[in-house]
């Protein structure tokens, strides 16, 4: 890997770098780069350490999750950030993201809310940075960083500070039980208040989110029917479950007719919300990924409904708000000054046509403080800036 970096810094060509190529969607799109090679991780695979006892696992960075997922399954563990799949929102079949990828785009699912996102769970990494250098950082316990952790640094880069090859990351062991209960026909504003008031509760809610009248249609099989499902998931000791799911639907059922699901049933469900699957349809209509205060997702959404055919769900007790457009055109500076109006927070382009990605911001525009931060980052580690160019717009 060193030297096929080395060779690129060489002739001056843009490395375009991939694990399998299942988010190859996300970002500005990568065509017309003069001389540009594509450097793909998918061989670069394979379990290196696994050490259940010490909930330590290292996987070479084109690793499939599907394939640590179940590695760990076998022994009862788990990645506790509910690493994303993004594939089939683009088309492209499930399973098929890597441990690299994941780590580069820093994607975790529902239980973000609860228990981190994926740099927050990132041990140690070995990287190839655009210098041609072979750096390591982190290791195999969390008392190993002082100063600036690296490997923290690296999630959430798109692969343009340094090409990862290796990651350590911490696991955690499976839950025996899973519940979750499911609040019927409630409109988003008293959705809003039910996924609060369930979070602060003594409950130790693991997920939270409301799937809209029409979305609910889309997940599960359509085993929820059209009505609005606003769900609150509890994880843990089988006896600890179910009586906190007892004590927490003494205060729901006042609010809606309640329903459960428990085992797989549940897990599938969160599967479809985790993977936004009600969006995954085929089509390149705009998707976007919005982060507010959760008290005001919904504000936003009615705001924007207002203004524009859109589609939409709720994530993260509200605070990750997923966007279609239905008339097919990203509207970027709609979607961004309706987020300015309600306190602020992050937009970020996550699926349109390449003509489209190529003309907006995909990410959200950074102040100039933290752009020249960036910048000075950038050219430390890429000071040629042959990793994944304009990736980041």
């Amino acid at each position: 890997m060193r030297d096929i970096v080395r060779a690129a810094v060489a002739d001056e060509a843009p490395l375009l770098i991939e694990g399998a190529g299942s988010k190859r969607g996300l970002g500005k799109p990568s065509g017309g780069l003069a001389n540009a090679r594509r450097l793909s991780l998918a061989e670069c695979r394979g379990v290196t350490l696994y050490e259940p006892e010490e909930l330590v696992l290292s996987a070479r960075a084109g690793t499939p999750i599907a394939e640590i997922e179940a590695l760990l399954a076998a022994h009862r563990q788990r990645l506790e950030f509910e690493p994303m799949d993004l594939g089939p929102l683009y088309g492209e079949a499930p399973g098929l993201g890597t441990i690299g990828g994941v780590l580069a785009c820093n994607l975790a699912g529902p239980r973000r809310i609860a228990r981190g996102a994926a740099r927050d769970h990132v041990l140690g990494v070995t990287a190839v940075s655009g210098r041609g250098e072979v750096f390591r950082a982190g290791g195999r316990v969390v008392k190993n960083v002082t100063g600036y952790d690296l490997s923290k640094g690296l999630a959430g880069s798109f692969g343009t500070l340094a090409v990862m090859t290796s990651i350590i990351m911490k696991v955690m062991p499976d839950v025996e039980a899973e519940a979750t209960l499911v609040l019927r026909g409630l409109a988003d504003d008293a959705a809003a208040g039910a996924m609060a008031a369930a979070m602060g509760s003594s409950a130790e809610v693991s997920g939270a989110a409301h799937l809209p009248y029409a979305v609910a249609a889309r997940v599960a099989e359509g085993s929820l029917g059209r009505e609005s499902a606003t769900l609150i998931r509890i994880e843990g000791f089988g006896p600890s479950v179910e009586a906190r799911a007892a004590h927490l639907s003494a205060g729901l059922s006042r609010v809606g007719r309640l329903e459960r699901l428990e085992g797989e049933a549940s897990r599938a469900l969160w599967r479809d919300v985790r993977d936004v699957r009600p969006f995954a349809d085929g089509t390149d209509k705009p998707v976007w990924r919005l982060s507010v205060a959760p008290t005001r997702g919904h504000e936003l959404v009615m705001d924007l409904r207002m203004a524009a055919a859109i589609d939409a769900f709720y994530d993260w007790q509200g605070g990750l708000v997923w966007l279609r457009m239905e008339a097919g055109q990203p509207e970027a500076d709609l979607v961004r000054q309706a987020l300015g109006r309600h306190g602020g927070g992050h937009a970020t382009l996550i699926r349109a046509s390449e003509v489209a990605r190529a003309n907006v911001p995909v990410f959200e525009p950074q102040a100039d403080a933290l752009a020249r931060l960036s910048k000075r980052l950038k050219d430390q580690f890429d000071p040629a800036g042959i990793l994944n160019p304009g990736r980041m717009g």
